[in-house]
């Protein structure tokens, strides 16, 4: 899709996040990732185990503190969890003890406490609906497989009718067809409600064949942006002749061979005088360890 022509949905500016050190200076986890999302954008993003994918989208949802730079969303700067920011988990998370209906009207409720019950009532019917659950609505969570949970999942964040879609590897514990069904789900429900989103994902056929851009993140401590890929696709995406295109082979092996890349920067860990050690996965991460020790010996 382009990503001139529509509104900005995400800005993120200059993001860090920082976690206490106890042996000095905080540790510092992303370092200025900066990334604009256009509305009705798909993005995916990807990167090694441990580079800090999932703690952006944490921060993008409200649920982890900033240490440094900003989110916009929808032309406001976030601080907190809000409705406007749906995630989908890789663990539906449920409340076992009430059925499909009830842990999606869970969240109605808190929404739209202003709305009648017969209104509520169609909110939540209509997204079950949307992920093929009409029929299991009354059933609970231990009457569900792991991909029907993970449906109840995906309506219960769509029932909120949010801004922004976070998907944090929403397919990572199902089977192989289970994971395309729930993937031409969600791609259906982007088109038809005109959401945005973000999906962390380690799988690069699932970062290709869903999003408009791949966004690579180089390895942390100090990740950031590494480079992003345009997914020149058209929409509704066709998954066999996507995966018949020979364009599909070249993204996946641009993404393989920037991850590939990456794996080869990693190189161990440094220790310091006092005995403790500082792991490093990239040449950031190497200088920052390299300064560190540095400075230790230099204080022994």
């Amino acid at each position: 899709m382009s990503t001139t022509a529509a509104p900005r949905a995400v800005e993120i500016y200059n993001l860090v996040k920082e976690y206490p050190n106890p042996y000095g200076d905080d540790f510092r986890v992303v370092e200025n990732f900066n990334l604009n999302i256009q509305e009705g954008e798909f993005i995916s993003l990807i990167g090694h185990s441990g580079c800090g994918k999932s703690t952006v989208l944490t921060m993008l949802a409200g649920l982890n503190e900033i240490s440094d730079g900003g989110i916009i969303v929808g032309r406001k700067e976030i601080d907190s969890p809000g409705p406007d920011r749906a995630v989908v988990f890789q663990s539906p998370c449920l409340m076992p003890w009430l059925n499909a209906f009830q842990n999606v009207m869970l969240g109605v409720k808190n929404v739209y406490p202003h709305a009648t019950k017969a209104e509520r009532k169609q909110i939540v019917e209509h997204s079950l609906s949307v992920v093929g659950l009409a029929d299991a609505m009354k059933k609970y969570p231990r009457e569900l497989s792991g991909g029907m949970q993970q449906r109840v999942g995906i309506a219960r964040a769509i029932a909120l009718q949010p801004k922004v879609l976070l998907l944090d590897e929403p397919f990572g514990r199902l089977d192989s067809l289970t994971r395309m069904e729930l993937q031409d789900v969600i791609l259906d429900i982007l088109a038809r409600e005109k959401l945005t989103a973000l999906i962390v994902t380690h799988d690069v056929d699932e970062a290709v064949f869903m999003a408009d851009r791949c966004v690579m993140m180089s390895n942390g401590p100090l990740a950031g942006v590494g480079e992003i890929l345009e997914i020149d696709f058209p929409r509704p995406r066709n998954r066999v002749e996507i995966f018949q295109d020979p364009k599909f082979f070249e993204y996946r092996e641009h993404l393989l061979a920037f991850l590939e890349q990456r794996a080869h920067l990693k190189t161990g860990s440094r220790t310091f005088s006092n005995g403790n050690t500082m792991g490093y996965t990239d040449q950031k991460g190497a200088d920052l360890a390299a300064a560190v020790a540095t400075l230790a010996s230099s204080v022994a």
